[in-house]
C-alpha cells in the first residue's frame, strides 16, 4: 500500500484514478509554496486543469492563500466557467497586491459573463479605481452597485469614500460619507486621510475633531494625517495638543507617530523640540533620521544636518535614497558645496546607491544657488537620466538670483517645451526681465501666459492665533482687523526706512512709477501676516508665518528690519525653507 497523509490507493489502481484521487488530499496538506507547485505541476502532467473544477479552483485558491498572484490568475484562467465566489477573490488578490489594471479586467470580465458582482467584489474593483486614480471608472462603478442594492453596505461605502478621496473628488467623497448609516473607523479614517491627501489642511483638522467628538478612537492614519495637516499648516498649538493626544492614548511609542510628531515641530518651526523629540525617541529607523536630517536643511542648518547623518552611519543605520535628497539639499541650502559633492559621489561609490532625479536635482540646485551656473547646465546635459522641469526650474531660479538672462531664455524654453502650463517658471521669467527693466519682455511673457490658459498662483500668508489659522492675501482687508493691520505697517514704514530700508522694486514686476511699485509692496500677504501676530500676541513672543510660495526680496528685507524694530523673532517657512529673523538679520544669511 502507498501511504500519503492518510488516503490509502491501492497498488493495483488505475494510474489516473490513482493520482486523482491522492491530489486533493496533496493540496490540502501544502503548507509550503514549493510542496504547491509540485503539486500543480502533477495537475498539468496528467491533463487534470481542464476536467476538474473542484481541484483548479482549490489550487487557485491556495495560490491566493500563499500571496502568489501570478501563479493564482494562470491557474484561474484553466477555469472555463467560474463561479462569483472565484471572481471575488482573484479580483481582491489583484486589487490587494496593487495589481488593478488586472482587477478591473476581471470585474468587467465578471460582468460580461452575466454574473452580477456583489458587495465583496464592490469594494477591490473600487480600491483599483483608487489606486490608478480613475475617476471616470470609478463613477461608473459607483453606479453598478447602486443598481445592484449595494450602496448602503459599510465596507462599500467605506471603499467609496476611499475612492473619490484618492481620486481628487473629496467634495463627492464626503457627500458619500455623510449619507452612510453606519460609519465605521475605516470609513472615517479615509475621509480625514483624503483631506490632507488632497491639501484640506483645515478641514482635515476640523474632520478629526468631529472624529472624536464622535466617540471614535483614532487609529495611527488618522492621528498621521492631522499632524501632516498641522505641518502644512503651521499650526503648532494644534499640533502641540495632538502630539498630547498620542501621549495620552500610547501612540507616541509608535516609530511612525514618533517620526511625524518631530515632522510637525520642525515644519512650524519649532526645530529645538523636533531635536529634543528626536533625541527621547528609541528605536530610529532610516525614516525618522532623514526626517531630522531634511528638518535641519530646510532650517538651513547645513552642518548640523552632517552630524546627524554622521551620528546615523555610527548608530549602523544604512542611508537611502531619501536620505541622501535630504543630505544634499542641506548643503545646498548652506553653500556647502564640496561637501555636497563629496556625499553625491559617495552614494554611488560607497553604499552602492544609483543616484536619481530628485538627487541630481539637489546638485544643480547646490551648484546653481553658488553660481556655477555653467557647471549646473553642463551637469543637466551628461546626466544619464532625463532631466524633467525640476531640474531644469532649479538652474532657472539660479539665472534669476544672478541675473544671467541669455542662459534663463534657453533654459525657460527648454521648460515650456517638458510643461508649457505651469505659471511658477513664467513668473521667473518674467521676473528676471522685470529686474532688468525689460517691460516689452514682460508683457510678452504675460501674454504667452495668456494664450496658453497660464494663471499665475496667488500668493497668501498662514499664521496661527488662539487655536485658529488665519489666511492673508497681498493687499486683502477682509479680515476685521484690517484697518489696525495696514495703519501698523503704514506706522512702521518710517522707521524701517530710518534703519536704511530701500525697496527692491523689481519685485514691483510693473511698469509704473516707483512709488506706486512701492505701494504695492508694502501690503504683501507675509507683511499682513506678520502684523496681525503683532497686534494680536503678547510682546517678546515669537511670530511664526508660513507662505505657500518663495518669500520675494523686499519682504525678507523688511522683515529683517521689522525683526529689530519690535524686537521679535518672526519665522517664516516660504515654499523653500524657514527664514528665522531676529535682530535685524536671517539665519539664511540672505542665501536662499
Amino acid at each position: 500500500m502507498l501511504r500519503h497523509s492518510r488516503t490509502l490507493i491501492p497498488f493495483n489502481s488505475n494510474p489516473a484514478t490513482q493520482t486523482l484521487l491522492a491530489i486533493p488530499s496533496l493540496l490540502r496538506a501544502c503548507t509550503r509554496l514549493e510542496h504547491l507547485k509540485q503539486v500543480h505541476a502533477q495537475i498539468l502532467l496528467h491533463g487534470l486543469q481542464h476536467k476538474h473544477l473542484p481541484l483548479t479552483k482549490n489550487l487557485t485558491l491556495q495560490y491566493i492563500s500563499f500571496d502568489c498572484i501570478e501563479s493564482a490568475n494562470l491557474s484561474f484562467r484553466t477555469i472555463q466557467y467560474p463561479c462569483n465566489f472565484l471572481y471575488n477573490m482573484i479580483i481582491r488578490a489583484n486589487a490587494t497586491n496593487g495589481l488593478f489594471h488586472r482587477s478591473l479586467k476581471l470585474y468587467f470580465e465578471m460582468m460580461d459573463r452575466g454574473l452580477r458582482p456583489d458587495k465583496f467584489a464592490f469594494p477591490f474593483a473600487l480600491k483599483s479605481c483608487a489606486g490608478l486614480s480613475d475617476l471616470q471608472m470609478g463613477k461608473k462603478i459607483h453606479q453598478h452597485l447602486i443598481c445592484c442594492g449595494c450602496s448602503n453596505d459599510r465596507f462599500v461605502d467605506a471603499a467609496l469614500v476611499d475612492m473619490y478621496a484618492k481620486c481628487g473628488c473629496v467634495d463627492s467623497a464626503r457627500i458619500v460619507f455623510d449619507r452612510m448609516s453606519v460609519r465605521d473607523l475605516v470609513s472615517w479614517t479615509a475621509m480625514v486621510s483624503g483631506y490632507v491627501h488632497n491639501g484640506c489642511d483645515g478641514e482635515t483638522l476640523e474632520f478629526f475633531e468631529l472624529m472624536r467628538w464622535s466617540n471614535v478612537k483614532p487609529n495611527r492614519v488618522g492621528l498621521l494625517s492631522v499632524l501632516l495637516a498641522c505641518g502644512h499648516l503651521g499650526a503648532l498649538r494644534k499640533g502641540e495638543g495632538f502630539h498630547s493626544y498620542a501621549i495620552r492614548t500610547g501612540f507616541e511609542s509608535d516609530v511612525l507617530v514618533s517620526t511625524a510628531v518631530i515632522d510637525m515641530y520642525s515644519k512650524c518651526g519649532s526645530l529645538d523640540v523636533a531635536r529634543y523629540m528626536f533625541d527621547r525617541m528609541s528605536g530610529k529607523d532610516v525614516v525618522c533620521w532623514s526626517s531630522m536630517i531634511a528638518s535641519y536643511g530646510t532650517h538651513g542648518h547645513g552642518r548640523e544636518a552632517i552630524v546627524v547623518f554622521d551620528l546615523m552611519i555610527n548608530a549602523g543605520v544604512r542611508p537611502n535614497h531619501v536620505t541622501f535628497t535630504s543630505l544634499l539639499s542641506a548643503c545646498s541650502h548652506s553653500r556647502l558645496l564640496e561637501e555636497g559633492r563629496r556625499y553625491f559621489e559617495s552614494m554611488s561609490e560607497q553604499y552602492g546607491l544609483t543616484p536619481k532625479l530628485n538627487h541630481y536635482a539637489c546638485m544643480v540646485d547646490l551648484l546653481g544657488r553658488a553660481g556655477r551656473l555653467a557647471e549646473a547646465e553642463e551637469l543637466i546635459l551628461t546626466m544619464p537620466v532625463e532631466p524633467d522641469t525640476s531640474i531644469w526650474g532649479s538652474l532657472l531660479s539660479a539665472c534669476r538670483n544672478y541675473g544671467n538672462i541669455d542662459m534663463g531664455e534657453r533654459v525657460a524654453d527648454r521648460i515650456f517645451q517638458l510643461d508649457p502650463t505651469h505659471a511658477g517658471y513664467y513668473v521667473l521669467l518674467s521676473n528676471m526681465y522685470a529686474a532688468k527693466s525689460r517691460w516689452s519682455e514682460v508683457e510678452r511673457v504675460r501674454e504667452l501666459m495668456a494664450e496658453r490658459g497660464v494663471n499665475k498662483i496667488q500668493g497668501f500668508s498662514l499664521i496661527e492665533f488662539s487655536n485658529c489659522v488665519y489666511k492673508f492675501g497681498a493687499g486683502d482687508r477682509s479680515h476685521p482687523q484690517s484697518e489696525d493691520i495696514f495703519s501698523l505697517l503704514d506706522e512702521l514704514a518710517a522707521p524701517i526706512r530710518h534703519l536704511g530700508y530701500v525697496p527692491l522694486t523689481d519685485f514691483a514686476l510693473h511698469d509704473v512709477e516707483d512709488e506706486m511699485k512701492e505701494a504695492a509692496l508694502a501690503y504683501h500677504s507675509e507683511r499682513l501676516a506678520i502684523a496681525f501676530g503683532l497686534i494680536n500676541t503678547i510682546p517678546g513672543t515669537p511670530i511664526r508665518i508660513t507662505k505657500n510660495l518663495r518669500i520675494c526680496g523686499d519682504c525678507h528685507n523688511v522683515i529683517k528690519f521689522i525683526s529689530k524694530i519690535v524686537s521679535r523673532i518672526i519665522i517664516v517657512r516660504d515654499m523653500n525653507r524657514f527664514h528665522h529673523f531676529e535682530d535685524g538679520a536671517c539665519s539664511c544669511g540672505d542665501y536662499w
